[in-house]
């Protein structure tokens, strides 16, 4: 199990497969500011409610310039359908290995009912447009989440 990454850090450049099956890399977006979340599986509750509520926000997303890109385990095939359920407009990106998740921290060990097991701890990684993470939610609540990334966004634009 790896650390977090922490604010200041260098982001980890990846390639991962993505719902409209091309390869994504967080280099094609340099220049912009990324919202990079990290999801234990998709079309369960608050999973679902976390897309969506991101998928709501994609207009004060894109006025501030951001890319958001969802990533959990799940193959690019399990992406498409979730994609096309609820009308997703952002990349899902398939981490099958989950080495992403790991490089980044986000695969933990979880306690589910007295039974540990390693899986996606929910998590998003504000990283600026220079490749730099400014911002780490370690344990998201889904609850105002999209709310808490937003204003992160406001203040990243205002110092840029």
């Amino acid at each position: 199990m790896s650390e977090w990454l922490e604010p200041g850090t260098k982001a980890p450049a990846f390639t991962l497969s993505s719902d409209a099956n091309k390869k994504v890399k967080l280099s094609d977006f340099r220049g912009k500011p990324v919202v990079l979340y990290f999801y234990p599986k998709d079309d369960t509750p608050g999973c679902t409610k976390e897309a969506c509520a991101f998928r709501d926000a994609s207009v004060q997303l894109q006025e501030l310039g951001a890319v958001v890109l969802g990533v959990s385990p799940d193959d690019v095939p399990s992406h498409v359908k979730f994609r096309d359920k609820y009308s997703l407009n952002f990349p899902l990106l398939a981490d099958p290995e989950h080495a992403l998740a790991e490089a980044y921290g986000a695969w933990r060990e979880k306690n589910m009912y007295g039974k540990k097991s390693m899986g996606v701890q929910r998590s998003t990684y504000l990283i600026d447009g220079e490749g730099k993470i400014v911002k780490v939610w370690k344990k998201v609540s889904v609850d105002g989440h999209d709310a808490q990334v937003l204003e992160a966004l406001q203040s990243l634009s205002e110092q840029g």
